[in-house]
Parts: structure tokens; C-alpha cells; sequence
């Protein structure tokens, strides 16, 4: 087993473990809150607690630093964070352990404790509105509890005993959770480890950056960050490929309390918090004017934009000085704004992957919103790869999915051509599943998928996984033309009843109740086609090229569609009659008594 195959199972079963430790601190807020409601409190008391554990070993020096330094107020800040080893402090005298010896004055003492943070840590909170809820749980007479629940001496969240990458995956598991309770969707943030590392291997496979003399020195920013494990991942990566690599991470999430623990994390680390900015990505854009080498994200799919309409349009009406040039989806399905936002962010030499479901590939006619950003991409030639994934890979949703890599520097032998995966059936089974994640893409199926990718050939990959099941990978090579289509409208004359076509002003007045429509590949001539499809069958009919319009859809089935030759007949009505044959056989022997 390989190393990132152990820490995907490592963090997991950690994860797992952790989060049932942390929901028992749920049970105390039985009556007081509703079960969908246990993680406006559990939730923020675990970015409270990470905060407090880091700055538990330096409580004491922090305390005579504030002490030391009152009369300079306008340079205290920085002696405060010298003397916490962090960006942030608390300058509070209790700590949980001394909060648990006062329950009388517990609401008071809290509420000091909160009030001692540092003004960075003070805005994730004041986002998460958690002064509401320990008013809440003072009315309900349980926050004495829930602070001694959270002051277990087994539940140690600092950075020695959970890692980020195991942080980000217990505040996620408990999202998860507490969503289910309601039927919310908590998988719209919460991609697992497997799925990163595949997306991360495909974006760091023959890349030129990562081949630079001088060092890895690149930029990642992941548009819908959640609690950040997508950055964490690539960073990760990159540091493997070289330990002293400079990977600058930056992303913006719109659900406060996974932003809560993305900024959390990547202040204990030493990050700059700047780079990780609260807002909606499509209406409020924080950053405007930055461009990346690396976007990696998974978009929430299947949901509307609604909301962020005045806003997204307005920016369409920019044109190229805006993120949605091209052209607007469907109010119904905003997925492809956050692919367009992507593109947006890539520098000339950048590489995004982004996962997408099957609406992306074909929705919208020729002409529509979804069809003009499918022209673009291939037009500009910066649609390098896509990846089809089993089903039943994401804990909330079991449909087909796809990773889009985006390349705007392709190398010479990917130039005006796109690559499709089959990756279907590259998974092994879980032994239990997790919500509707049923498979996982194993070692051995990462491997094969990246070396489709890598070799670049229109080919066959078979193989084994470790749990003994069958793989199968197909990769085929297109050229981006043929992905385009002209759809033009055929037009048939009005007849005299002499049945001569009715002219007027000399040209074939059209019947419109007999219009009709052709899609024409771009690989082929129109007239040719007209010729051989129309003319020998309506002789009379006509293109009226002012109505043609160009569309692009992505046929991935299509492209893997195999033949099966169906049963000849006779075969089929052979193996009925036998079958019944040896149905009357035992049914004579049952009811004759024969041995």
C-alpha cells in the first residue's frame, strides 16, 4: 500500500473516531436545540477548541506579554502573537479546564474567554453567530456541559494530535452528519480524499511547472474551498515532488462555519488568512484581477442562481473584462458559471480541474448559454482532458460525474484535439458504504487513470484491484472540430396547386409548418450533406443559412458506445423450450414420486 493509500485510510478511520468522540457533546443539547440544529453549536465550540489547544502551551506567556506591553497598545498586537507562536492569541485568563471549576459563573466566564481572542478570530466566530446560541443553551441550562464535554482529556485538537488534513475531515464528517438529520445536502462541500488525490495526480502529470529549475513556486486557488482540503491536498502533492516548494493557497467559501476552519487551519500553519475570503463566488467575487496556476474545485452542480442573477448578468454585460463572457447556463443549473470563473482565474500557463455532472457535457442547443462556454473552451483550445468517475463515488449523490482538466498551454501533441476518460469502472467496492459513497478509486485505479492520461493514446487499460476486482480504463483521442456541429434550417417551398413551388419576388416562399432542422458535424461540408440526406427525398427544399447557428456538445456515451449483437431469435426460442423442458422433467419427477 502506498503511502497516500495508508493516510486516505488513516485519515478516515482518525476522522471517524474523533467525530464520535465530538458528537457526544451533541447529546447535551438534547431538548434544547433540534438535531439539525446541534452543529450551530458543536461546530463552532471545535474551531474554538482547535484555537484554544494550540494556544494552550503558551497561555501563560501570552498573559505577561499583555501585561507587559498594555501602555503600547498600538505595537501589542505583535508582541501578542510573538509570545502565542501564532497569528492569533487569546488574552483571557481561563482556560476550558479552569472554566469547568466555576459552573455558577460559566455564562460569564465564557463569554470573557470569547472576548480575549484576537480580532481575526473574533470575525470567524461573529460569522458562525454563536453568541445567539450560547444564549440559547444559558436559557437551556446546558452550556456547563457542553464546555465539560468538550474539555475531555482524550479530545486534544491541537495540530500534534490532529492533523489539518484530519481536521478538515471531522468538521466535514459532522456537517455531514448534522445535515443528514434534516435531509440537507452536505455533500455539495465534502469531496473525498480519494477523489483529490486523483484530481491532483492529473494536474501535476508532465506539468512544467513542477519541472522548473529554480523550484516548485506556484499559486492554487479552489473557488468553492469548504474546509480547504483541496489546497491542503495539492500543497501536499507538491511538497512531495519537492520539499521545499512555495505553494501560495487561496479560495473563497460562502458557508461560514467550514470557512470557520478553513481560516482556523491555515492561521495555526502559519498561512496568511487574506487569502482565504468569505462570500459567494459567482455574485461577490473577492478575487477580482487575481489569476492562478492551479484552480482545483468541486462546484456545487444541480443547483440554481437565482439569487446571484443581477449580478451574474451584470458581469456577462462586461464581456471579456468580466468571468462570463461566453454566454450564461440555465437559471436551473449554475455549474458551468463556476467553470467559466475558473477559466477566468487561470494564468496563460494555467491547469484547472474542476468535477462537473453530465449536464455540462450537452445541455442547451445550439446557440444557448450552455452550448456558447462549450464553444469557447474548444474554440480557444483549452479543454485538454475529461474524466468520466464510477458512480456512486460522492457521499451525496450517486449520478455520473466528470473531472474537466483545463489546460491553457497545451503541449504540441494535444493541440486541437480533447481527451475522454471511461473511468467507470476503475473502483473497488466499500466494505460499507458512506451515504451514497459505494466505491472508492483505489491505488490501482488512480495509477491506470493517470497513465491514460499521461500516455495520451486512444487505448485500452485493464487491470486488477487490490480487492481482487477487474479495472478497465478507455481513453480516447478527438479532435476538437469534430465535437462541433452547424445546425442549419431547412426550408420547403409552398406549392401551387399545379405544384410548382410559389414564388414571390422571384425566390421559394417557405411553408413554416414544414420548417425542419439538420445538425451538420463541422467536419462536413453543408451542401454535401444537403445532397445526400435532403435533396433525394424533398428536392425542393432549401438551407436558410441567415438562421445557422454553431453548437458544441461533448457525445462522451456516444464515444463509448459498444455494439452488442442482439440474440438471434431462434437461439432465444431454443433456450426457452429448454428451459421448460427441464421444468416439466421435475415437475413430473415431484409429482410421480420417482427417485
Amino acid at each position: 500500500m502506498s503511502p497516500s493509500e495508508q493516510k486516505i485510510n488513516e485519515v478516515g478511520r482518525r476522522a471517524q473516531e474523533n467525530a464520535n468522540l465530538i458528537c457526544n457533546a451533541a447529546n447535551s443539547l438534547f431538548g434544547a436545540f433540534k438535531p439539525h440544529e446541534y452543529g450551530l453549536v458543536i461546530l463552532p465550540m471545535c474551531v474554538i477548541k482547535r484555537f484554544h489547544d494550540c494556544l494552550l502551551p503558551t497561555h501563560d506567556a501570552v498573559l505577561e506579554a499583555n501585561k507587559q506591553y498594555e501602555s503600547f497598545r498600538e505595537l501589542k498586537v505583535g508582541f501578542l502573537k510573538e509570545a502565542a507562536g501564532y497569528q492569533f492569541y487569546n488574552t483571557s485568563k481561563f482556560t476550558f479546564s479552569s472554566l469547568i471549576t466555576d459552573p455558577e459563573n460559566i455564562e460569564d466566564n465564557f463569554r470573557d474567554y470569547l472576548a480575549g481572542f484576537s480580532d481575526n478570530v473574533q470575525q470567524i466566530l461573529s460569522r458562525m453567530n454563536f453568541q445567539a446560541q450560547i444564549d440559547r443553551m444559558v436559557e437551556a441550562g446546558v452550556l456547563y456541559q457542553v464546555i465539560v464535554d468538550f474539555s475531555a482529556e482524550n479530545l486534544d485538537m491541537s495540530p500534534t494530535h490532529i492533523s489539518t488534513v484530519d481536521m478538515g475531515y471531522i468538521f466535514e464528517n459532522l456537517v455531514q452528519r448534522f445535515s443528514e438529520s434534516y435531509n440537507e445536502e452536505a455533500g455539495a462541500h465534502f469531496t473525498s480524499r480519494d477523489i483529490i488525490y486523483l484530481m491532483c495526480d492529473l494536474l501535476l502529470t508532465d506539468n512544467d511547472i513542477v519541472n522548473d529549475d529554480d523550484g516548485i513556486h506556484c499559486t492554487v486557488y479552489d473557488m468553492t474551498m469548504g474546509t480547504s482540503q483541496m489546497l491542503t491536498c495539492m500543497e501536499e502533492r507538491l511538497k512531495q515532488l519537492d520539499s521545499k516548494a512555495t505553494v501560495q493557497t487561496f479560495g473563497q467559501e460562502i458557508n461560514p462555519f467550514t470557512m470557520g476552519i478553513a481560516v482556523a487551519d491555515t492561521m495555526i500553519h502559519g498561512g496568511d488568512p487574506d487569502n482565504m475570503q468569505f462570500g459567494d463566488t459567482l455574485s461577490d467575487d473577492k478575487f477580482t484581477g487575481y489569476q492562478f496556476d492551479f484552480v482545483i474545485s468541486n462546484p456545487p452542480f444541480g443547483i440554481d442562481w437565482k439569487r446571484e442573477a443581477t449580478a451574474v448578468e451584470a458581469e456577462h454585460k462586461k464581456g471579456e473584462a468580466g468571468r462570463f463572457a461566453p454566454g450564461l447556463p440555465s437559471k436551473s443549473d449554475g455549474q458551468m458559471l463556476f467553470l467559466m470563473n475558473g477559466v477566468k482565474k487561470l494564468k496563460d500557463t494555467g491547469r484547472m480541474a474542476i468535477i462537473q455532472n453530465g449536464s455540462s457535457l450537452f445541455t442547451g442547443d445550439a446557440g444557448s448559454g450552455q452550448s456558447e462556454i462549450r464553444r469557447y473552451l474548444i474554440e480557444n483550445d483549452w479543454i485538454d482532458a475529461i474524466v468520466q468517475l464510477p458512480n456512486d463515488s460522492f457521499y451525496n449523490t450517486g449520478i455520473a460525474t466528470y473531472i474537466w482538466i483545463i489546460n491553457k498551454d497545451k503541449p504540441e501533441n494535444r493541440k486541437g484535439k480533447v481527451q475522454l476518460i471511461d473511468a467507470s469502472k476503475c473502483c473497488q467496492s466499500r466494505r460499507k458504504p458512506i451515504g451514497n459513497k459505494r466505491v472508492d478509486i483505489a491505488k490501482n485505479s488512480r495509477d491506470m487513470i493517470v497513465r491514460a492520461y499521461g500516455e495520451y493514446n486512444t487505448e485500452t487499460y485493464e487491470g486488477v484491484e487490490e480487492d481482487g476486482k477487474s479495472i478497465i480504463c478507455k481513453s480516447k483521442i478527438l479532435d476538437g472540430i469534430s465535437l462541433g456541429y452547424r445546425k442549419v434550417v431547412v426550408e420547403t417551398p409552398i406549392y401551387n396547386e399545379d405544384g410548382t413551388p410559389v414564388l414571390k419576388r422571384g425566390k421559394k416562399v417557405a411553408n413554416t409548418s414544414k420548417r425542419d432542422t439538420e445538425n451538420i458535424s463541422l467536419t462536413e461540408e453543408v451542401d454535401e450533406y444537403i445532397s445526400r440526406e435532403v435533396l433525394p427525398y424533398n428536392p425542393d427544399a432549401w438551407v436558410d443559412e441567415s438562421k445557422s447557428k454553431i453548437g458544441y456538445e461533448i457525445p462522451f456515451t456516444r464515444t463509448f458506445y459498444e455494439y452488442k449483437e442482439l440474440e438471434a431469435s431462434a437461439d432465444i426460442a431454443k433456450r426457452i423450450a429448454d428451459r421448460e423442458q427441464s421444468l416439466m422433467a421435475k415437475l413430473h419427477t415431484l409429482f410421480s414420486g420417482e427417485a
